[in-house]
């Protein structure tokens, strides 16, 4: 059994343990992931457990990629078990079943982006006003709803003042322009895959019977869906295992309900519990800084965190003036660490809050320090970035009407509300959609002449890549997109530094497809399916060699040498609203032990004493995290102490590392552009006989030319028939 190597006796023993519910309460770097996968591993090769039967979840894509990856290094390439985060197991059941619901199996995901569209659309024509009805909170309300399986109509007949009853009003339109554009939300994902469970008994009982093993890494994050769907799957054969640690319950805000952890022997008779408290990541004197404050929470198992490790450096505390003081002092830490051969990457500034990233960017960029922020405005939430996709989303979905409205006139070609309002009418009018009524000269030609032929244009470069949309790559359906929708043009004619940093960032994109490409053969709702699941710490690259700035939640999963954990202060951190009360207060100290189980070398805390937030300042307290820290453990400046404590000497230096590798600035995207227009029009002439190749089929031979249409046989994919103007078939 050589996937047992290297485990400790508790890894082990749950490595070992595979029939019955089991818990494994794994705490901060104690290697959890490398005992799930060698239990993986275990089911396969020693209890001869069908890869087909085995179901393993988790919370983010990137931890699904870094379990499937170890999976495989222990069974090979063709590991065939479903290793994926809940939402993209959800979408993979529904687009199996989701007619027996009401929907296509070609229904959309809609992120959090086109939800705010959506409810600003419906919020519009109910004429209800944006500034009494905040958009984030009417979501949040609706989600809540979805997560206890509230209904519109049962909303309704909830109401208990006027406020629920404009929520409930939103709710409904929104869930009625949802069904119409054949659209799912987050929520719905797993909302629908559990009302599909209970009302269909023949596919409860399938996929019962196909994961007879089911693993779900994070259960401490779980919300009552996850729950609900993983109990059902589990229920028949009882062989749950379940991976987390209640100590690092840090999401409660958003649905995560600890008591599925804290409950899980009452919920699974009979199960087996294994704390594995070795750690693997964290140095000593970090470990007894982290259990001395989360020992003071009442709700959570018994457990302490241990290491072989050296007990290495105290954590140092530092009190600065203010916010910019204390800015400037991290910054100098870091500028003077990297004169001992560090790497930038190594060190991660982790706070609270997003709005004190500010003063951080400052302080590093006047030091000419890189650095990158985590978890501010996504990658893929930039307004360019959404326009291609939604476009890519037309070409797999045409009846997407939300994505149409997003860029039917991106870039402006002339069609205006009026005529966007006329579309809407006639499609309604004649029981068709938007995109069908573009195309319809009878319906178009009682628009103004301009928009007409815009809009008929625009419709038939969608219309044709949607045809086409089997024989193409997603790289070639991007590329003919960027240049055919004028988007590429509209860029480059502004000239101006914020087109030249867009056009930047929509060729980046192309290295995002080209990577999902060359993980292998992918559909176009495939890729999107991916790109709407990515969150934010998908987004971090650990090999960027940047300072990292990230919230504390953000951080989770993650570890570095070097963590700075500014605004140590009551009224940020713990904030003023989790001091209602004690369940509040219990989960910002958990978030405060997961910042600082971050560190693998060097933790050092620091607090202002005057501070501006929102435009106001204040004075500020040290937290009452700092206080419940050991004396014992702390180095720097001394912790304000009630009568008869002790406190700290005098404040001592992170003592010096070193130098970083120089920092390599990212190209321009001029070059890269060029290349797209040049290559999306195919002006080759193809004959019968010749032999040609294919970016996605290979090679072949011409069969049949009839005008800019081709039959090719092809060596290995069989006969294609392909029209010639966009697809990437050369002669060879």
């Amino acid at each position: 059994m050589e996937y047992l190597k290297g485990l400790n006796e508790k890894q082990k023993e749950a490595v070992l343990t595979t029939e019955g519910p089991l818990l494994i309460l794994a705490g901060a770097g104690s290697g959890k992931t490398s005992t799930m996968t060698r239990r993986i591993a275990h089911l396969v090769k020693g209890c001869n457990v069908p890869q087909y039967n085995i179901l393993a979840v988790t919370f983010t894509n990137k931890a699904a990629g870094e379990m499937r990856e170890r999976v495989e290094a222990l069974l090979g390439d063709d590991a065939r078990m479903w290793i994926m985060t809940f939402h993209a197991a959800c979408l993979r059941i529904l687009r199996r079943d989701a007619e027996r619901l009401g929907y296509t199996n070609s229904f959309a995901v809609y992120d959090p982006v086109d939800q705010k569209a959506v409810i600003k659309s419906v919020m519009k024509e109910k004429g209800i006003e944006e500034k009494k009805f905040p958009v984030a909170g009417i979501l949040s309300a609706i989600s809540k709803a979805k997560e206890s399986e509230i209904s519109p109509y049962t909303m309704k007949s909830m109401i208990s003042n006027y406020r629920d009853e404009v929520v409930a009003s939103i709710y409904e339109g929104y869930d009625r322009v949802l069904k119409k554009n054949n659209a799912m939300d987050f929520d719905d994902l797993l909302l629908n895959t559990v009302k599909l469970l209970k009302q269909e008994p023949d596919v409860l009982e399938h996929y019962q019977e196909r994961f007879r093993y089911i693993m779900v890494d994070e259960y401490q994050d779980t919300n009552t869906l996850q729950y609900k769907f993983i109990s059902m799957l589990a229920e028949q054969y009882q062989n749950i295992c379940v991976v987390g640690d209640d100590d690092q319950c840090i999401y409660q805000w958003r649905g995560a309900d600890i008591s599925n952890i804290l409950n899980f022997e009452k919920d699974f008779p009979g199960a087996k519990v294994i704390k594995l408290e070795q750690n693997y990541r964290s140095t000593g004197n970090i470990l007894a800084a982290a259990h001395s404050v989360i020992s003071n929470n009442s709700r959570r198992k018994d457990k302490k965190l241990w290491t072989q490790a050296e007990e290495g450096s105290k954590v140092v505390y530092a009190r600065l003036d203010d916010d910019r003081m204390e800015a400037g002092y991290i910054a100098q830490e870091i500028d003077r660490l990297m004169r001992s051969g560090r790497k930038y990457s190594d060190f991660a500034i982790l706070y609270r809050t997003n709005a004190q990233s500010r003063t951080f960017e400052d302080a590093l960029s006047r030091k000419d320090i890189p650095y990158r922020v985590v978890g501010g405005v996504r990658y893929y939430d930039r307004a360019e970035i959404k326009d291609m996709v939604a476009y890519m989303r037309l070409v797999a979905n045409p009846a997407d009407e939300l994505a149409l409205m997003r860029v039917i006139n991106s870039p402006k070609r002339g069609i205006g509300q009026s005529s966007v309002e006329k579309l809407r009418n006639a499609a309604e009018f004649n029981g068709i959609t938007m995109f069908d009524a573009l195309l319809d000269e009878n319906i178009t030609d009682e628009l103004p002449a301009k928009a007409a032929a815009a809009g008929m244009e625009f419709a038939k470069t969608i219309a044709h890549y949607h045809e086409e949309v089997e024989n193409l790559r997603v790289s070639d359906i991007y590329d003919g997109l960027l240049v055919q929708s004028g988007y590429l043009k509209y860029l480059e004619e502004q000239n101006t530094p914020e087109a030249d940093g867009r056009t930047e960032n929509l060729m980046e994109f192309k290295s995002v497809i080209f990577d999902f490409e060359e993980e292998g053969e992918l559909s176009l709702s495939e890729f999107l399916e991916k790109i709407a699941l990515l969150s934010d710490v998908d987004n971090h690259d650990p090999d960027e060699d940047a300072v990292t700035l990230m919230t504390m939640h953000s951080a989770k999963g993650l570890e570095f040498p070097f963590v700075f954990m500014p605004g140590m202060e009551d009224g940020l951190f713990p904030g003023w609203r989790s001091l209602d009360s004690q369940e509040g207060i219990e989960e910002e100290r958990r978030l405060c032990y997961v910042g600082m189980t971050r560190a693998k070398e060097r933790l050092c805390l620091t607090s202002a004493g005057y501070r501006v937030m929102y435009g106001q300042g204040n004075f500020t307290r040290e937290s009452q995290f700092l206080r419940e820290v050991d004396p014992k453990l702390l180095t720097g400046d001394g912790v304000f102490k009630k009568k008869n404590e002790a406190s700290l000497g005098e404040r001592k230096p992170l003592d010096g590392y070193g130098a970083s590798q120089p920092y390599m600035p990212f190209a321009t995207a001029q070059g890269a552009s060029r290349a797209v227009k040049k290559k999306v029009k195919n002006t080759e002439t193809f004959s019968e006989g010749d032999r040609v190749s294919h970016g996605k089929f290979g090679e072949g031979t011409v069969i049949k030319v009839d005008g800019n249409v081709a039959v090719v046989r092809f060596d290995t994919a069989g006969e294609k028939k392909l029209a010639t103007d966009i697809a990437p078939l050369k002669k060879i």
